[in-house]
C-alpha cells in the first residue's frame, strides 16, 4: 500500500508536472513585461473642465500637476483641493484599473486546468 497507495501520483509529477512549470515560468515573464510596460505608461487626468491635470504613471507616481491660474481663487481654496484630489484619485483609479488589465490577461486562466 505504502508504494501505490495514492494509485498513479507518481505519473502527476511527470510530463503535467514539467507543464506547469513552464507555464508558471512563460506567466512569470509576462507578468515581468507587464510591469516594466506599466512603469513607463503614463495618465491624464483632468477634473473641472480642464482647470486641473494630473500625469501619473502606470506605477502611481505622480509626473506633473498642472493648474490653471484662473482657477486659483484665495477665497475659495478649499474648490481647487478638490479638484486637485479629484484629478489624483481619478488617475490612481485608471492605472490601477490598467494594472488590473494587464496582470488579469495574463492570469486570467490561472485557474483553467493548472487545478
Amino acid at each position: 500500500m505504502a508504494k501505490g497507495g495514492f494509485g498513479g501520483m507518481g505519473g502527476f509529477g511527470g510530463m503535467n508536472m514539467n507543464n506547469l512549470m513552464k507555464q508558471a515560468q512563460k506567466m512569470q515573464k509576462q507578468m515581468e513585461q507587464a510591469q516594466q510596460d506599466l512603469e513607463v505608461k503614463e495618465f491624464e487626468v483632468t477634473s473641472g473642465g480642464g482647470a486641473v491635470k494630473v500625469v501619473i504613471t502606470g506605477k502611481k507616481v505622480i509626473k506633473a500637476i498642472e493648474i490653471n491660474p484662473d482657477v486659483v481663487d484665495p477665497d475659495d481654496v478649499e474648490m481647487l483641493q478638490d479638484l486637485v484630489m479629484t484629478a489624483v484619485n481619478e488617475a490612481i483609479r485608471q492605472a490601477d484599473d490598467a494594472a488590473n488589465t494587464a496582470m488579469g490577461g495574463i492570469t486570467g486562466g490561472l485557474g483553467n486546468g493548472l487545478f
